[in-house]
């Protein structure tokens, strides 16, 4: 049965320098969860962006948890810029490896599938052969007359971290329509995940839940965290709090006010709007 422990225990599995997937913000980010690794000072993470990265993303990179990062983007939507990671770009103290949506989301099907690669069309001539040597262009086999396609290698993070609306005490969760991650859980060896609440039963039971949950065969711990997206949005119990991401993107602008913002809201104890 899978484990269910703390956040603090679920930030102490995830070791130094590790290949971490983040959902993006607007898919059940694990912001509590980050916020405990921040506090853990976990070190040299490589961040992948599934398929992009915002706010938890930038804490991590903020806090000098992050050496490196794979991703198609880097924003906090209507907030602006990231602003910890535009200046570790700036200082050459992050390490980045661009991608698409696309690309990511078929390394992780490829690890997901247990193949070593698969097939994607829509980068051919773009600037991103170049630079993803990793990439590989060749003639497709079945085709009578040149057409080239790229072959992708599967991802296989060392650890998936998700925010679910629910789980059980069996360690199944429930992720609704995101889907996606699912697929970032079969493709990691270890999959680490925070829910707004435990429930009693078993959620594989219910016809009407169990298209939406992620079996316990693919999580590997899991922690109840209330409101453990804030100031993220959760599906439809709690919208983002746009007024703190705003203050966050001003704040961060400045390795002082990173710190500010850190000492308040990560290190110190929780604003009552996120209780």
């Amino acid at each position: 049965m899978t484990p269910i422990e703390t956040v603090e225990a679920l930030a102490a599995r995830v070791p130094d320098g590790a290949f971490v997937a983040l959902p993006p913000d607007a898919s059940l980010c694990p912001v509590a969860l980050v916020r405990a690794l921040i506090r853990r000072g976990v070190r040299d993470l490589h961040l992948l962006g599934v398929p992009i990265s915002g706010f938890a993303t930038d804490l991590l990179i903020g806090a000098g948890c992050v050496s490196a990062l794979t991703t198609s983007a880097v924003t906090l939507g209507e907030a602006g810029l990231a602003p910890r990671f535009t200046a570790a770009m700036r200082t050459g103290a992050l390490r980045l490896t661009d991608a698409t949506c696309p690309a990511v989301h078929t390394a992780l099907q490829a690890a997901e599938k247990g193949v070593p690669f698969l097939p994607l069309r829509g980068m051919i001539g773009t600037d991103l052969l170049a630079d993803r040597t990793d990439w590989r262009v060749i003639d497709n086999p079945f085709a009578e007359a040149p057409d080239p396609i790229v072959l992708i290698p599967a991802l296989v993070p060392d650890i998936a971290l998700i925010h679910a609306a629910m789980a059980d005490r069996f360690g199944n969760v429930w992720v609704g329509r995101r889907r996606e991650l699912a697929t970032i859980a079969h493709a990691a060896r270890t999959t680490l995940v925070t829910a707004e609440r435990l429930v009693e039963g078993n959620l594989m039971a219910d016809e009407r839940l169990a298209p939406g949950v992620i079996s316990s065969l693919y999580v590997s711990a899991v922690a109840e965290a209330e409101r453990g997206a804030w100031p993220l949005a959760l599906l439809d119990l709690y919208p983002a709090d746009a007024a703190h991401l705003d203050a966050y993107a001003k704040a961060a602008r400045t390795e002082e006010g990173f710190r500010a913002y850190l000492a308040e809201h990560v290190l110190g104890p929780l604003p009552k709007a996120a209780e």
